[in-house]
């Protein structure tokens, strides 16, 4: 009853005007974000995190307008997905396998109708599940002291790097490169100065929204410069035929329980942290197919289940991604660790005093999940021709209003030409680190958990007299840096052949319905 309660007092936050109305700007421009391939969650949230800040909102506000960007994100990748056979994002990736080849049918329209579905139920009972559980998990963290919070966040490293990953040395270089970055600025601690080159504008050290923008907003400017296609995505979008809408009634019914299978297996992956969506998606279609479909008969002909369990399993996951990120701070994915960014930024840390400390903050957050899950399913039905018009707007156009929204955004915030020019620089790296292929989101991991990864550090190392087993002292420690060690060796052994399935089986059954 204490958390209906607390729910009821979050929709009290989250039902006025201007909220409800964030709610609806979010899901919408989230969808048009995910619908363009390439872009993704955590691309669409870093490009709009400027807009939120310099319009002032309060801190719910702020999130309630991210978040539903990170939804609609979810809802959109699906579209280019099923029209094109072009993956939104990589969790939308097996999607492609029955969504394509129900479009080649001309049965377009009834996939993005059924996978709209799918994503809603996905998203509205993961956030039951982020209710239920997030508080529990609360109670947990209390248990935590310094040296088990220092371990937690070797665990965030250790798993970040996702089970999909197939280098985990790039993942560790890339969290020690954030780490390296968040030493820079003055030690709270010592009053001594830390790699900042008598700058004064470094005395303070990095500030997350700089470094977010520029990784992911600057870099995919960068990105799309380098591989210009004008007018590609134009060309490809203006043959699509969308058809029918509605599915009958017998092929809604028949996919129930791939929606009961693929919500917990979703919830479950987006919980574990570094799993995220894209295992969710995975899974839920690999489990799905061997339950219902062992021989491959249909399932990547056009099967609706083989639209709808994808798209549950990485909504699901995208809101289960939100309980360790906010019951622990610790972010299940990258885009919710660009979130803890902005929880960090409007000075709310994330943890076991969140729930009493910002409650309505963290229910407000909640209520204005089911209102954009809500608002997604209205806008996602009847509105799939404008949003199928958005793969033709050509990237010429597309790239300067993201650099544009950057600029501006990260000038009315700080009004520093010197962080802007340092906006640029992590673009520069960010083009570069991807050109290496080295993931950005463990490097956005270091610089947010990095200064309270040490202060943790040299707290449990005072309260130990310097005794070093002491980061090994407890239970719960041990657990931890088990869960540590397993998830970082995990993907070395199995993420290669993960990733060659997830690759391999996109052309195969490309090729099988081109027959």
């Amino acid at each position: 009853m204490e958390i209906l309660s607390s729910l009821g007092d979050g929709f009290a936050v989250a039902l006025t005007f201007q909220n409800l109305l964030l709610a609806l700007v979010g899901a919408f421009l989230g969808t048009l974000m995910g619908a363009l391939p390439g872009l993704g969650p955590a691309n669409g949230v870093a490009i709009l995190i400027p807009i939120a800040f310099s319009l002032g909102l309060g801190p719910t506000s702020s999130l309630i307008l991210l978040t539903a960007v990170y939804y609609g994100c979810m809802y959109g990748g699906r579209i280019s997905s099923i029209l094109l056979n072009i993956p939104g994002d990589e969790p939308a990736m097996m999607t492609c396998l029955d969504g394509y080849p129900m479009a080649l049918q001309g049965k377009a329209g009834q996939a993005l109708t059924l996978s709209g579905i799918a994503s809603f139920v996905g998203s509205f009972f993961a956030t039951w599940g982020l209710v239920l559980l997030a508080p529990q998990l609360v109670k947990i963290a209390l248990l935590f002291g310094p040296a088990e919070y220092f371990v937690l966040f070797t665990v965030a490293f250790a798993t970040l790097g996702g089970v999909s990953s197939t280098n985990q040395a790039k993942s560790a270089f890339a969290a020690m490169l954030g780490l390296g970055i968040a030493m820079i600025g003055v030690d709270t601690q010592t009053g001594v100065q830390r790699f900042t080159f008598d700058e004064p504008h470094l005395f303070d050290g990095i500030d997350f929204l700089i470094a977010i923008v520029g990784l992911f907003a600057l870099s995919e400017v960068l990105v799309f410069l380098e591989h210009h296609k004008g007018g590609a995505a134009a060309k490809s979008g203006r043959d699509v035929a969308v058809g029918k809408l509605m599915p009958d009634w017998p092929t809604l019914v028949s996919t129930r329980w791939t929606m009961v299978r693929a919500t917990v297996i979703g919830f479950i992956a987006g919980v574990l942290p570094g799993a995220g969506a894209s295992l969710g998606s995975f899974l839920s279609y690999s489990v799905e197919k061997q339950v219902v479909d062992p021989h491959s008969k249909t399932f990547g002909k056009g099967d609706p289940r083989g639209v709808v369990a994808p798209e549950v399993g990485n909504n699901a996951a995208a809101g289960g991604a939100l309980v360790p990120m906010l019951s622990l701070g610790v972010p299940g994915s990258g885009t919710t660790a660009v979130l803890l960014a902005v929880l960090l930024s409007l000075n709310i840390t994330p943890g076991p005093l969140l729930f009493a400390n910002n409650p309505d903050v963290v229910w407000g957050l909640i209520a204005a999940l089911f209102i954009a899950n809500i608002m997604l399913l209205l806008l996602n039905i009847p509105m799939v021709s404008l949003f199928v018009r958005v793969l033709m707007v050509p990237t010429r156009i597309l790239m300067p209003v993201v650099a544009m929204i950057s600029f501006v955004g990260i000038y009315s915030i700080t009004g520093s030409t010197f962080d802007m020019m340092l906006m640029v620089g992590f673009g520069v790296v960010g083009w570069v680190l991807r050109k290496l292929d080295v993931p950005l989101v463990p490097v956005i991991l270091g610089i947010l958990l990095g200064n309270q990864m040490e202060v943790n550090l040299r707290r449990a190392m005072t309260i130990s007299d310097g005794d070093w087993t002491v980061l090994v002292g407890s239970p719960l420690a041990i657990a931890l840096w088990a869960i540590a060690i397993i998830g970082f060796t995990l993907p070395i052994i199995m993420g290669r052949r993960l990733k060659s399935k997830i690759e391999a089986s996109r052309p195969s059954e490309e090729i099988a319905a081109g027959d």
